[in-house]
C-alpha cells in the first residue's frame, strides 16, 4: 500500500515538474520589451494604451495605435460577460483607465483600474445591481479623477497585477488557469515592463 502511494506521489511530482519545465522552455523564447523596442527602432513609447482580450487570454500594449507587445494574462474565476458585484469573480468588460499604482500589493505590483466608472455604474444602476446612492458615489469619484469608492456593491478591487509568491509556478503553466477575483494577472516580469511605460491615466480596454 505504502509502495503504491509513493509511486503515485512520485508520478504526480514528475508530471507537474514536466509541465513547468515545458512552460519555462516556452517563456525562454519570449522577447523582452527592451528587445522589441530596439528591433522596431522605437526610443520611446508614446500615448501608451492597453487592450485586454479575455477570449484569447492576452494583454496587449500599444503605442500610438501600434501593437508593441502581447502578454499572457489570466482573469477572474467566473467567465460571465456581465459583472454584477465585487464578489462574483468576473473580469469586467469596458473602457477604463489606470487610476493608481501600488508597488507593495500582495500580488507583487498592481495597476489599479477605475472600475466601476460612470459608464459601468450607469449600466449597473439600470440593471438594479446598485442603488442611486451608490451610483452617485461612483460618479463623484469619477468626476474628481479618483479611483472608485470601495463601499458600493461593485467594490473597487479590479486591477492589473503580478503573481507574487507563486510567480515561478503560475507564469510557467503552458495552459490557461483563471484564478483571480476578477482582476487581470500577468507575470511579475511582465508587470515590471508595463510599469516602465504606463502611468495613471493610461487607457485600458477590456474586450470579450
Amino acid at each position: 500500500m505504502l509502495k503504491n502511494i509513493l509511486y503515485f506521489t512520485t508520478s504526480i511530482i514528475i508530471f507537474f515538474s514536466g509541465i513547468i519545465l515545458y512552460g519555462i522552455v516556452l517563456n525562454i523564447r519570449e522577447r523582452s520589451l527592451e528587445e522589441i523596442l530596439l528591433e522596431k527602432k522605437i526610443t520611446k513609447i508614446e500615448n501608451a494604451n492597453i487592450i485586454i482580450d479575455r477570449r484569447n487570454y492576452r494583454l496587449q500594449l500599444y503605442s500610438g495605435g501600434k501593437l508593441i507587445k502581447s502578454y499572457k494574462a489570466v482573469f477572474g474565476k467566473n467567465d460571465s460577460p456581465q459583472k454584477k458585484s465585487a464578489s462574483d469573480f468576473v473580469t469586467p468588460i469596458g473602457k477604463f483607465e489606470i487610476c493608481s499604482i501600488d508597488t507593495s500589493e500582495k500580488f507583487y505590483k498592481e495597476l489599479k483600474i477605475n472600475y466601476p466608472n460612470e459608464t459601468s455604474a450607469s449600466e449597473s444602476l439600470k440593471n438594479g445591481y446598485i442603488n442611486k446612492k451608490e451610483y452617485d458615489l461612483i460618479v463623484a469619484a469619477s468626476n474628481s479623477d479618483k479611483c472608485p469608492p470601495g463601499n458600493t456593491k461593485l467594490g473597487n478591487n479590479i486591477s492589473i497585477h503580478g503573481i507574487g509568491t507563486y510567480n515561478i509556478i503560475f507564469k510557467n503553466l503552458p495552459f490557461v488557469f483563471n484564478w483571480t477575483n476578477g482582476s487581470i494577472a500577468i507575470s511579475d516580469e511582465s508587470i515590471d515592463e508595463l510599469l516602465s511605460v504606463v502611468n495613471t491615466g493610461t487607457k485600458v480596454e477590456i474586450i470579450n
